[in-house]
């Protein structure tokens, strides 16, 4: 009990869950679509290391960051091109697009800053101070003091429900995940509204990738994200595709990660602390994702019309 009420668990909490939602949110809209997205991975990786050299190229994070989503979006255009184009599998091209940003990051790492990694004296993200919440029992300086782009995830869960589920284009988009046929007989175009989806799988992993790498890291390591895309996917999942199911799945792998990290130094061997998040996600999706539904054409590939 007395861990729990330690304000350091709740950081860190926080500070772990955040990315996984902002990818679980991207992975959310393009299996809505019906594409399913194992590439978040490596959208990901690739916009850690893109806003890292921009942020210390320019001397500018929001730059950094401008940039990290931009080439998270290029990720998740290469992934459509290869998986609504040509109709390639789509797990195995999202592995490819993981493998592909693994590999070339760590070059693109040795060639511009070599195995010492990058300046430390890169530029971050700001960081918040909110008095007001400072206040709330437990998990008041948690709340009070974060990244900026922690704060942005209000608004951005906020759009996503609206957009999902308010607007004629979530509707569009829902419908192609459900029967992408129905969508064409009344006059849309089923790839496209799929492109839209994927490409914001491509933003929101981008903007998860920046928070990382300049948000609380400030800098960037070979994988650091460390199966951060997997995680999310599995949030995803538990979440039931929507976006208030994604943020408690989130904040629970949050959650039980930062629980492993606080019980290092326990009586429990570190090796098995470690293994836990990981573990009781494998045990989380293999209980509850026969309770939830997916899109009926997730993963199905379409099979008609050009872009």
């Amino acid at each position: 009990m007395h861990l729990l009420l330690n304000p350091e668990l709740w950081t860190l909490t926080i500070s772990i869950a955040v990315p996984l939602i902002y990818a679980a949110l991207g992975g959310m809209f393009s299996e809505r679509g019906g594409v399913v997205n194992i590439a978040m991975e490596g959208m990901m990786l690739t916009s850690a290391f893109v806003s890292v050299a921009f942020a210390a190229m320019t001397h500018n994070a929001w730059i950094g960051l401008g940039m990290g989503v931009l080439s998270g979006a290029a990720m998740a255009l290469l992934f459509s091109w290869a998986a609504l184009v040509l109709k390639a599998d789509q797990v195995v091209v999202g592995m490819a697009v993981n493998l592909l940003a693994l590999g070339l990051t760590g070059y693109l790492l040795d060639a511009f800053y070599g195995y010492n990694g990058t300046p430390i004296s890169t530029p971050s993200l700001p960081t918040w101070h909110l008095a007001f919440l400072s206040g709330i029992p437990v998990i008041g300086p948690a709340l009070s003091q974060e990244n900026v782009l922690t704060y942005l995830l209000i608004p951005v869960l906020l759009a996503a429900q609206y957009a999902l589920f308010r607007t004629p284009w979530g509707l569009r988009l829902r419908s192609m995940g459900e029967k992408p046929q129905a969508g064409r007989s009344a006059g849309l175009k089923v790839r496209r509204y799929q492109l839209s989806g994927v490409l914001l799988s491509g933003v929101l992993s981008g903007i998860a990738g920046a928070y990382l790498s300049i948000g609380v890291l400030n800098g960037f390591t070979v994988d650091m994200t460390a199966g951060r895309g997997y995680i999310a996917l599995a949030a995803m999942i538990l979440g039931n595709w929507r976006p208030s199911g994604v943020v408690w799945a989130g904040l629970m792998f949050g959650f039980l990660s930062a629980l492993s990290i606080q019980l290092q130094g326990s009586v429990i061997p570190p090796d098995i602390v470690l293994m836990v998040p990981y573990l009781l996600t494998v045990v989380a999706v293999a209980g509850i994702v026969g309770r939830t539904t997916p899109p009926a054409a997730d993963g199905i590939p379409y099979q008609e019309e050009s872009l």
